[in-house]
């Protein structure tokens, strides 16, 4: 397989929510940090190792996407999102169905964290619907809409306030890269490769060369590259799909 190029690399997030001990944790960085991109802390990760698996990951050169998706009253998130900047993260995430006023605030807390610390903010993305859901759970809860078109909603109203990007499916790039434009960044979960993953519960996946050729900017892959026999040769194969799909 040829060796892909360090932009496709880039381009590639791997889900760093795993691990009974932030040792085992960290093993995984130091195996996949030539291979990805990036490396996204979430709720599991987040709240067993806390702030040192953050550090430990910017200690040995990479970068961090922090996933928590901070859902609460405008001032709340504000201070969570200054806070977020201070760690020194590359990239975070706010929940859009939090409101308006809320993912603007979060813009001006991020923005202006930056300024006084003299740093280039972290990208702000706004989460839209999990990939988890479909339209039948969307209706189970009261949404009188499909995902596709809650999606569109949510991404176009955080362009509005001013948020970087979304994270969205896969199957909802084209709509919202055609609503928001080129420069509004998508960062995909919910990849999967042509083999099955044992106990999946994602509902709207895509594989990665179909994720980029369609326009997403990023992808997470969690289970694929943490599954594989080699997970190092599993990531680079990925990142060979995302230079195809650029192609």
């Amino acid at each position: 397989m040829q060796t892909p190029n360090k932009n496709c690399h880039d381009k590639l997030i791997f889900a760093l929510d795993l691990g009974e001990d932030i040792g085992e944790a960290i093993r995984w960085v130091d195996l996949l940090k030539d291979h990805v991109g990036m490396f996204k802390v979430g709720k599991e990760a987040f709240t067993r190792f806390g702030i040192p698996i953050v550090s430990s990951i910017l200690e040995r050169g990479g970068d961090v996407f922090l996933d928590l998706k901070f859902h609460d009253i405008p001032n709340t998130v504000a201070k969570a999102a200054e806070a977020a900047v201070k760690l020194g993260i590359s990239m975070f995430n706010i929940h859009a169905l939090g409101g308006r006023e809320m993912m603007e605030r979060a813009v001006d807390s991020v923005n202006n964290t930056a300024r006084v610390m003299s740093i280039d903010p972290p990208v702000l993305l706004a989460v839209t619907v999990l990939t988890s859901l479909d339209d039948s759970d969307l209706e189970g809860i009261g949404f009188g809409c499909s995902t596709r078109e809650l999606v569109l909603r949510l991404a176009m109203s955080a362009k509005d306030a001013g948020v970087s990007g979304v994270v969205a499916s896969p199957q909802d790039i084209i709509p919202i890269r055609k609503a928001c434009g080129k420069d509004f960044i998508i960062v995909t979960p919910g990849i999967r490769l042509d083999n099955n993953v044992t106990g999946d519960d994602q509902k709207r996946v895509l594989t990665p060369r179909d994720a980029i050729s369609m326009g997403a900017d990023y992808i997470v892959v969690g289970r694929p590259i943490r599954l594989a026999d080699d997970p190092a040769v599993a990531a680079d194969r990925i990142s060979e799909e995302i230079s195809k799909g650029l192609a």
